[in-house]
């Protein structure tokens, strides 16, 4: 009969266990409502927050970048932020602060190891949000960056799309842009052209200036406030060189060899009508040994005949 009842009592006490287990749960749970419903509070009281300071900063954002792609990316990271703290608040009061600890541990050791994966993809996303606070270009300037010259056709957080001048679609990454120098021809609005060319030495220098700039004078796009320039740089093999410059307007590149091309003529038909010679390179052959002969003193020498069987000796 005795072990009957022991039996029974072995029988009775794996559910006793999970009776009592329920019951602490209870327990737990019926002392952790408030703390539950408290969570729930803060998680949607931190909801409104980050929508109102999504707002708040949307605007501050706005008034000092023009940028709506970066307006929107700092909105969004501002309000996720304030969403993340949130969540850890409410976990703290749920007494879970060892989830967050645990949470916080994951999240760095996996936020480091992406750092290493990605760091060319963090490095041009970086590059392209302190491109977009700098601004240094808007979609549609014509730039030259990395030997590449082109007109913006799309700004991105990673990359930057140009148009080339030869019609070209060029992807550059922003890390290369950012890290490298940039040439922008749209901002300000000119650019000056510079000549090279060469005139005689026996032409009027004094001449030559003043009819290089009078022919300057009246080429497209020429800005009237600035003056024309004409600097003699240097004594050539068979010319004096000399450098002219003259700014002119600019809105696209065909502007820029407009006026280039028109000033060449310009100066041609200056040249001409002063008559101002543009010498063409002269060369002097010497046809001597020793040096110093030319062809018709060669031409005049006695002819001497080689024979080659008896060592190169004349005949």
């Amino acid at each position: 009969m005795s072990k009957q009842i022991i039996s029974m009592e072995e029988a009775q006490s794996p559910l006793q266990l999970i009776w009592d287990k329920l019951l602490e749960w209870y327990r737990l749970v019926v002392e952790m409502l408030p703390n539950f419903v408290l969570a729930v509070i803060i998680v949607i009281g931190f909801y409104f927050l980050a929508r109102l300071i999504k707002k708040i900063v949307g605007k501050l954002v706005g008034k000092l970048l023009q940028r709506e792609s970066l307006i929107k990316l700092l909105t969004t990271i501002t309000y996720v932020l304030v969403i993340i703290i949130g969540m850890f608040v409410a976990l703290s009061v749920l007494k879970l602060d060892k989830a967050v600890t645990s949470l916080l541990a994951g999240a760095g050791i996996i936020g480091l190891a992406l750092a290493f994966a990605f760091q060319d993809f963090a490095a041009n996303f970086m590059a392209g949000i302190m491109m977009a606070v700098r601004a240094p270009f808007k979609v549609g300037d014509l730039i030259e960056t990395n030997d590449i010259k082109g007109r913006i056709k799309e700004i991105q957080f990673r990359t930057t799309e140009l148009l080339s001048l030869q019609g070209q679609l060029v992807v550059i990454p922003n890390k290369d842009i950012f890290q490298n120098p940039l040439f922008n021809f749209s901002q300000p609005a000119r650019y000056r052209v510079d000549l090279d060319c060469g005139v005689s030495y026996g032409d009027d220098l004094e001449k030559v200036r003043s009819v290089t700039k009078k022919a300057l004078e009246h080429i497209p796009h020429r800005m009237k406030e600035k003056d024309i320039e004409v600097f003699f740089k240097e004594f050539g093999g068979s010319s004096i060189n000399l450098e002219a410059r003259v700014w002119i307007e600019y809105q696209k590149h065909t502007d820029f060899l407009e006026a280039r091309s028109e000033a060449v003529i310009a100066i041609k038909k200056a040249y001409d009508e002063a008559d101002i010679m543009i010498p063409f390179p002269i060369r002097t052959l010497d046809f001597g040994i020793r040096g110093g002969e030319t062809l018709a003193e060669m031409a005049k020498g006695p002819l001497k005949k080689f024979d080659a069987s008896q060592n190169d000796e004349p005949v």
